[in-house]
């Protein structure tokens, strides 16, 4: 079992992101749950959701405090939360930042991580580029597909056409694009060395 454990801020469509993530695993023929947990239902305040995908049928319930995975959508969570915690050795990490790990501070974290499985994409930013919105949610599923070997794009955008449809999805659909192909790009500048630092 596969699972994912998504950090962002309330109305950044962090429950959002754990659903999409579950249909694009359901459309690649695989099992998946995703869920949410709420500290406060404000926006702004800090969300967490869940996503688990898996071969076979998934019976467990709890949160994700083991994660393969982890996609945090703002990086100001950094200062006050350890969203690190339980992290597997193997994992992945996907950061919604223009800034490294290393230059936020955070370059221990990512150092015992596979080379190539934390990168950052500047996912607002493309949101904002692609949507008119700062809605980070979409381009960091794309990234996401980008690092993740079990996740295709074709699944991950055809969960967005269904979720968002019409012009709407098309925008999402081309937020994704763009993150995915720099996430291509960030991995492969990442994966035979350490996470690089930067301004």
């Amino acid at each position: 079992m596969f699972q994912v454990r998504i950090h962002g801020r309330g109305g950044q469509g962090v429950v959002t992101a754990a659903e999409l993530l579950a249909d694009a695993a359901f459309r690649q023929g695989q099992y998946a749950q995703a869920f949410p947990s709420f500290g406060s239902e404000r926006t702004g305040a800090p969300v967490v959701s869940f996503c688990r995908i898996s071969a076979a049928p998934i019976r467990v319930r709890e949160p994700v405090l083991a994660p393969d995975a982890l996609i945090i959508q703002d990086a100001t969570l950094l200062a006050g939360i350890d969203v690190f915690a339980g992290l597997v050795p193997t994992g992945y990490a996907l950061l919604n930042s223009r800034h490294s790990f290393a230059a936020l501070g955070l370059g221990d974290r990512v150092a015992p991580l596979p080379p190539g499985h934390a990168i950052r994409v500047p996912a607002t930013e493309l949101a904002l580029a692609h949507l008119g919105r700062p809605l980070p949610n979409a381009a960091l599923l794309g990234a996401f597909a980008a690092l993740y070997p079990g996740l295709d794009l074709d699944a991950v955008l055809a969960a967005l056409r269904e979720r968002f449809p019409g012009a709407v999805g098309e925008r999402n659909v081309a937020a994704a694009t763009a993150a995915h192909d720099a996430a291509l790009a960030e991995r492969a500048a990442t994966a035979g060395t350490k996470e690089r630092v930067d301004a």
